[in-house]
């Protein structure tokens, strides 16, 4: 629809959005970059929606102060593996190695984020890939189908198709979180909702998951913001 600007300290830049599907008026602010997005349902009138985000723009900016800097991954920085934080540094073999706090690149490499990224997703689908086999093993039940995505909305999902999708960006948590997220969705093969019976599921496979969805909610937006050149 277009974009206004919210006067003010700092100015802020709002998307105007249309929804047939909305049923009132919401702004939404990016964890990531800290877009704000202004929602619109049909028949509501631009000059409304605009009030009603001049209204909440106090709110809209002590959220847009919360998100963190991205960092974009480069040689001499720093990039979490299975919650542990490594040196990226160049290397002397062919094969990205990862040892004594640091990932170690190869040196042909020229391209360290498109590098890291092909190693991170190589590890993440070996990792979710026997955590979800473990979890449905011990459920007695089977999956179709294992795909990892680069999501900025959910970490992991369950199809009514019994297709899993994991986010590969898992793979820089500490492995417990990783564990967590493939129990949680594969005890949707048996429970495809959130219902009591779901959450007890999960709490067969691990009992203390309620840990590590917390790390989620509190250390997972910082590896969304980890950028790999792209």
């Amino acid at each position: 629809m277009g974009r206004y600007v919210l006067h003010g300290n700092p100015p802020l830049e709002v998307k105007l959005r249309r929804s047939a599907r909305a049923r009132r008026l919401s702004l939404r602010v990016s964890r990531l970059d800290g877009a704000v997005t202004l929602t619109l349902p049909k028949g509501v009138a631009e000059a409304q929606g605009i009030a009603f985000a001049e209204d909440r723009a106090d709110w809209v900016r002590a959220q847009v102060a919360q998100v963190g800097p991205s960092a974009e991954v480069s040689i001499g920085g720093m990039l979490p593996f299975g919650g542990v934080a490594h040196e990226i540094v160049r290397g002397h073999g062919r094969a990205v190695r990862v040892a004594d706090g640091r990932i170690e690149l190869p040196a042909t490499a020229t391209m360290p984020g498109k590098t890291l990224r092909g190693f991170l997703r190589a590890r993440a689908r070996d990792a979710l890939a026997e955590a979800s086999d473990r979890y449905a093993a011990r459920l007695g039940v089977s999956y179709a189908a294992l795909a990892l995505r680069d999501t900025r909305s959910r970490w992991g999902s369950c199809s009514s198709d019994r297709r899993l999708m994991y986010s590969w960006r898992l793979v820089m948590a500490p492995p417990a979180v990783l564990d967590y997220v493939a129990a949680h969705e594969v005890s949707h093969l048996r429970e495809m909702n959130h219902s009591a019976a779901f959450w007890q599921t999960v709490g067969e496979l691990m009992p203390d998951y309620a840990a590590h969805r917390a790390w989620l909610r509190t250390e997972g937006d910082a590896l969304l913001r980890i950028r790999f050149g792209d």
